[in-house]
């Protein structure tokens, strides 16, 4: 479990290591389809730019304060560090581990798209394929850990982890003089939930939007407990934990945060309105948040200020230029 204590340290330990990413105010027309025009009456919007964050995801804050704490408590060995990741969280653990001096691995399973291996590699790490989902990637992760010493990095259940990823949600209520009433984010494993909504607990509500095809935060609420779901469809190579994290299971339950669920033709949909409307190339798990908002599967009260937070943007963007008529 964590707290918004331990979001605070993190957001000290972490300062100086994390962009502070922009909040830019956005009109609801393009993202509320049908939404009042009269003044007052239409939500107030913004959107957290969170995928130009280094390695280009909210993932390298939490990786930064799990590896420092590791060091300042004397945990972080010569053997460096070992983490699973679909992508993402193994470039920003590969990302923090080469600033701080030691060396990183990452098992990625055999889906993970080219551009986040190429930027594995990139970055220093030694990269090995196991499996085809993020479970098999893991379970060898723990494995290498425990036969070489190395500190063990999980993508989104670990305290550090989620405190880090929390800092986003402090940068949000500092942003916003503490004028927000709802955060959408797309949640996979749900260390970013986890560490927003402890971040704001008491504050704003944090609602989590998932795929149809990978509902760990939904089916984890209904069950009373994290369960294993068949995850699959567009935006599993980020949001395809098979399980949702115990961490942010505790957390959800504690604050009241919700979930909603978009489709994956929703989700498409979103990722190419954020490229039209505002030349934004996000990742499809990132597009889920927005799918929220167009779809209707969150529709804001009148006068809701809601953040939209963009989480990634490791995806190829050479589908999202319109194609040229013959």
């Amino acid at each position: 479990m964590i707290f918004r204590s331990d979001v605070e340290a993190a957001a000290e330990r972490i300062a100086g290591r994390v962009r502070r990413t922009p909040l830019p105010a956005v009109a609801p027309g393009p993202l509320l389809p049908g939404s009042p025009g009269a003044p007052g009456e239409a939500a107030r919007t913004w959107l957290k730019l969170e995928l130009i964050q280094h390695t280009g995801s909210f993932k390298a804050r939490g990786a930064f304060n799990h590896i420092l704490a590791a060091r300042e408590a004397g945990r972080l060995p010569a053997a460096g560090v070992v983490a699973a990741s679909g992508g993402n969280a193994g470039l920003a653990f590969a990302h923090a581990a080469a600033r701080v001096g030691v060396p990183a691995e990452v098992f990625v399973p055999e889906t993970a798209p080219p551009v986040k291996v190429a930027g594995l590699r990139a970055l220093g790490a030694r990269v090995v394929r196991v499996g085809t989902r993020y479970a098999e990637a893991q379970e060898a992760a723990a494995k290498r850990a425990a036969d070489t010493g190395a500190l063990a990095c999980h993508a989104y259940d670990q305290p550090a982890v989620c405190a880090g990823q929390g800092t986003l949600g402090l940068e949000i209520a500092e942003q916003t003089g503490g004028e927000v009433d709802t955060v959408l984010l797309a949640v996979g494993g749900g260390g970013l939930m986890a560490g927003v909504a402890a971040a704001l607990e008491g504050r704003a509500r944090v609602v989590g939007v998932e795929p149809e095809n990978c509902p760990t935060l939904d089916r984890a609420l209904a069950a009373g407990e994290p369960v294993d779901v068949a995850v699959s469809g567009v935006a599993a190579d980020s949001l395809g934990a098979t399980r949702l994290g115990g961490i942010a299971h505790g957390v959800a339950a504690r604050t009241g945060a919700g979930s909603v669920l978009v489709t994956d033709a929703a989700i498409v949909e979103a990722r190419r309105l954020l490229w039209r409307e505002y030349r934004l190339a996000v990742e499809h798990g990132t597009a889920a948040a927005v799918a929220a908002l167009r779809t209707g599967a969150y529709r804001p009260a009148p006068g809701e200020r809601v953040v939209v937070v963009l989480c990634g943007a490791n995806t190829d963007p050479s589908d999202l230029a319109p194609q040229a008529s013959s």
